[in-house]
């Protein structure tokens, strides 16, 4: 008793000289100390790669930004290990037992949708780089914010530009990840050809575990596509790339990957095989913007090279986050959502601002085409930027109602 009699003395005796400070000493009194960010990426899994470089990506953000609002931001991993159910264990854990509310990254779209659904329940905020339309659509919330395009919009800025490039192209194979991500891919290239009146001859699924795709491209030649158009992620969208041309497809038949991840795939097929296949991607080095020098200087002092799009979009999801907390001018969360809507920001690809209704950062998505080893400027010109297009469905077509 005489303890708590002691402090609530201590306590009054303070508040009037505190009251007193001057109000910029109350600010930066206030905002003292460490700001924990949590990151969520698979450093383990079929998709560790990945993982690996974004959260790269991230962690030099955090590094290059060092403090926001006088706070010493404090670096938090999470591996899920590729497993959504993992990502939401380990999310509850950091905010429950360590307060954390300020969270950020997923490695792929299932991981994402479960853990902005946890943040969201409990009253983080999440920027993330989920490809599923559902992030920003039926499942979205006040919690949730996304960097890279929908599949919708990925689509729509790779399918579209090549139908007009090659009118005559009328027949369509894809070959899909039976994944929420490759599902969300399929549906919108179906929807695009519908529209066009073009023929969708076939579909191959394939399994989030598969490496052998013999099978899946003999069908696809079955069918004398004019188009195969490629609707997975990772090292499954290299192998089916690699696998089609050792097929011999190339020749007669124009190949798309829908969503690549741009240089470090690029750099593993080679030129040899990036030669005439056509890619949609989230950010190319090439592409010149104030935002864009910034992430090249950060990488390249990191690494002594050009950043790939891994980096960037690790990059970006905290940047997105770190902004909004200084334009809030706090990290209260509710004030922070508040300020990055509608957000407008030098980011990666130029400049990018948040869509308030459902949080989708309003971007260009890349339409690119491999080029040939005589044709590469230095060692990382693999490919050309045939279209850059901001194809995004109106928010009332989302199916986002607000939360």
């Amino acid at each position: 008793m005489t303890i708590e009699r002691r402090t609530i003395l201590k306590s009054l005796a303070a508040a009037p000289a505190a009251l007193a400070m001057p109000a910029y000493l109350r600010q930066a009194s206030a905002q003292g100390g460490t700001l924990d960010i949590a990151a969520v990426y698979s450093l383990s899994g079929t998709f560790a790669n990945v993982g690996t470089l974004l959260n790269s990506g991230s962690k030099w953000a955090i590094e290059k930004y060092d403090t926001v609002l006088g706070k010493k931001l404090n670096y938090v991993l999470i591996d899920d290990r590729g497993d959504a159910g993992e990502a939401v264990r380990r999310v509850q854990e950091v905010m429950t037992q360590r307060g954390i509310r300020h969270i950020l990254g997923c490695t792929n779209s299932a991981i994402a949708l479960a853990v902005q659904k946890e943040v969201y329940a409990r009253g983080g905020i999440y920027v993330q780089m989920a490809g599923a339309d559902e992030s920003t659509g039926k499942d979205c919330n006040k919690s949730n914010f996304r960097w890279p395009v929908a599949s919708y919009s990925a689509v729509n800025a790779t399918v579209r530009p090549l139908i007009e490039k090659f009118p005559d192209a009328k027949k369509w194979y894809t070959i899909t990840g039976q994944y929420v991500f490759g599902d969300s891919l399929l549906t919108n290239v179906k929807d695009v050809l519908k529209e066009k009146g073009l023929q969708h001859v076939g579909n191959s699924y394939h399994s989030l575990s598969d490496r052998e795709y013999s099978g899946y491209i003999a069908t696809a030649l079955a069918a004398q596509p004019d188009v195969l158009a490629i609707c997975n992620f990772g090292n499954q969208t290299l192998d089916v790339v690699r696998q089609a041309i050792s097929y011999g497809m190339k020749r007669n038949t124009k190949i798309l990957a829908v969503w690549s991840t741009g240089l470090d795939q690029f750099q593993a097929l080679g030129p040899e095989n990036c030669d005439g296949i056509y890619f949609g991607c989230n950010f190319w080095h090439g592409v010149d913007s104030p935002g864009g020098r910034v992430v090249a200087e950060v990488v390249k002092a990191k690494t002594g090279d050009v950043p790939n799009y891994l980096h960037a979009c690790g990059y970006a999801v905290a940047q997105v986050l770190l902004e909004g907390i200084k334009k809030a001018g706090t990290d209260d969360v509710p004030a922070v959502i508040k300020a990055l809507e509608g957000m407008t920001y030098e980011g990666p690809t130029g400049t990018e601002t948040v869509r308030p209704e459902d949080h989708q950062v309003i971007k260009d998505y890349y339409l690119m085409l491999g080029k040939a080893k005589s044709a590469m400027k230095d060692k990382n010109d693999f490919a050309d930027v045939v279209a850059a297009t901001k194809a995004f469905l109106p928010p009332e077509k989302t199916g986002c109602k607000m939360s």
